[in-house]
C-alpha cells in the first residue's frame, strides 16, 4: 500500500474511532448522572458492573479502541492521536439530542474552530514510517513514569491544598479527566510497540514471551484505567471532561512520538510554527465547546393579579383598626392627692 493510500485509511478509521469514542463517552455521562453519587466513590464499580448500559459503553469505547489500532498501523502517532479530539465534536449533537436540547451557535462555533486546528495538524504531519515503536527498555521507563503522574493526578495531589475543598466534583473531575488522556495516549504508545514486537520489527533485542506479555498486560492496565478514570471525570458533566480527555490525550502522545520515536512535521521549523497555530486554534475550539452547553441564567416574570375592589376596601379596614389598636393609650390625669398646706395656729398669749 503506497503511503497516500495508507493515509487516507489511517484517517478514516480514526473517523470510525472517534465516533466510538463519542457514543461511550455520552453514555457514560448519562450513566454518572443517573447513578447517586457516594462521598467516598465506595460501590460505584460495583453498581456499574451490575447495569447493562455500562457493558455497552465498554463495547462501544473497545470498538473505538480497535480502529485506533488499525489506524496506528497505517499512520503516524502525531496524525492519528489529534483526529482523536473529533470525539468531542461528534459528541456535540449526541449529547445535546440525549439532553432534549438544541446545539447552540457557541458550540458549533467551537466545532468549527477544533476541526479547523485539526486541520492544519494533519496538513503538517510528518511522513514517519509507521513501523517505528518504542524499545522494551523505553516502554518500562514510560509506563512507570506514566503511572506515578496518573496516581498524582487522580488523588488530587497536583491541585493546591486551598482549591481541593473549594472546588468539590468539577476540579477532582477535570484530573481524573487529565489522568485519562494520558493513560489512553501511552496506551496506544505501548500498542504501537506491542504490535512491533509481534512482527519481530522491535528496535534493540528480540523480546521473548514474558516481555511480550508484559507490554500486554501494561495496556490492558493503562486501557481500563483510562477507561475507570474517565467514567469519575463524567461526574461533573460532559463537556468539560471530554475536552480535556482530547487534549490530553493526544498532547501525551506527541510527548512520546516526538522526544522517543523521531517523529516531526512537515517543513522544518515552518512546520513547527503551523503546528503551534493549529493546535492553539484547536484548544481555542475545545474551549468554546466547553463553555457554549452552559445555560444563560432566565428571570421568569410572575404576573400577580391586582386585587379586587371589595378585597381593598376590607384590607384598608383592617389595617385601621389594626394601628388604632397599635396606638398607646392616653394616661389619665389624676388629680392631686397632696394634703392642702395649713397656716399655723398662734400660740395664745397668756395676759
Amino acid at each position: 500500500m503506497n503511503p497516500a493510500a495508507g493515509t487516507a485509511l489511517a484517517v478514516l478509521l480514526s473517523l470510525v474511532s472517534a465516533a466510538g469514542y463519542a457514543l461511550a463517552a455520552v453514555a457514560q455521562s448519562r450513566l454518572a448522572a443517573a447513578s447517586p453519587a457516594a462521598p467516598d466513590g465506595r460501590g460505584a464499580l460495583r453498581a456499574l458492573l451490575a447495569r447493562g448500559q455500562w457493558w455497552w459503553a465498554v463495547g462501544l469505547n473497545a470498538a473505538g479502541a480497535l480502529a485506533h489500532v488499525a489506524a496506528l498501523h497505517y499512520g503516524p502517532l502525531t496524525l492519528v492521536q489529534p483526529l482523536g479530539a473529533l470525539t468531542l465534536v461528534a459528541a456535540l449533537p449526541l449529547g445535546a439530542y440525549c439532553a432534549r436540547r438544541r446545539v447552540t451557535r457557541t458550540e458549533w462555533r467551537g466545532a468549527l474552530w477544533t476541526l479547523g486546528g485539526l486541520v492544519g495538524l494533519v496538513a503538517v504531519t510528518g511522513p514517519t514510517t509507521p513501523g517505528e515503536a518504542l524499545s522494551l527498555r523505553e516502554s518500562l521507563v514510560v509506563a512507570a513514569a506514566t503511572a506515578l503522574l496518573i496516581a498524582a493526578l487522580a488523588s488530587g495531589r497536583l491541585q493546591g491544598r486551598e482549591r481541593r475543598g473549594n472546588d468539590g466534583p468539577a476540579a477532582r473531575g477535570l484530573g481524573h479527566a487529565t489522568a485519562s488522556g494520558i493513560a489512553s495516549g501511552v496506551a496506544s504508545a505501548l500498542t504501537q510497540t506491542l504490535t512491533a514486537a509481534l512482527s519481530l520489527d522491535l528496535p534493540g533485542t528480540e523480546p521473548t514471551w514474558w516481555q511480550t506479555a508484559l507490554l500486554a498486560v501494561l495496556i490492558s492496565g493503562f486501557a481500563s484505567g483510562g477507561l475507570l478514570l474517565s467514567q469519575a471525570a463524567y461526574r461533573g458533566g460532559l463537556a468539560a471532561p471530554l475536552a480535556v480527555v482530547n487534549l490530553s490525550n493526544p498532547a501525551a502522545a506527541a510527548v512520546i512520538g516526538v522526544a522517543l520515536l523521531g517523529e516531526t512535521f512537515r517543513a522544518g521549523a515552518w512546520g513547527w510554527l503551523v503546528a503551534a497555530g493549529a493546535s492553539l486554534v484547536a484548544a481555542r475550539g475545545v474551549v468554546l465547546l466547553t463553555k457554549g452547553g452552559t445555560p444563560e441564567p432566565t428571570v421568569v416574570a410572575v404576573a400577580v393579579p391586582a386585587p379586587a375592589p371589595a378585597a381593598t376596601a376590607t384590607a384598608t379596614a383592617t389595617a385601621t383598626a389594626i394601628q388604632a389598636e397599635a396606638r398607646p393609650m392616653p394616661i389619665p390625669r389624676l388629680p392631686d392627692l397632696t394634703a392642702p398646706e395649713t397656716e399655723p395656729t398662734p400660740a395664745p398669749v397668756g395676759g
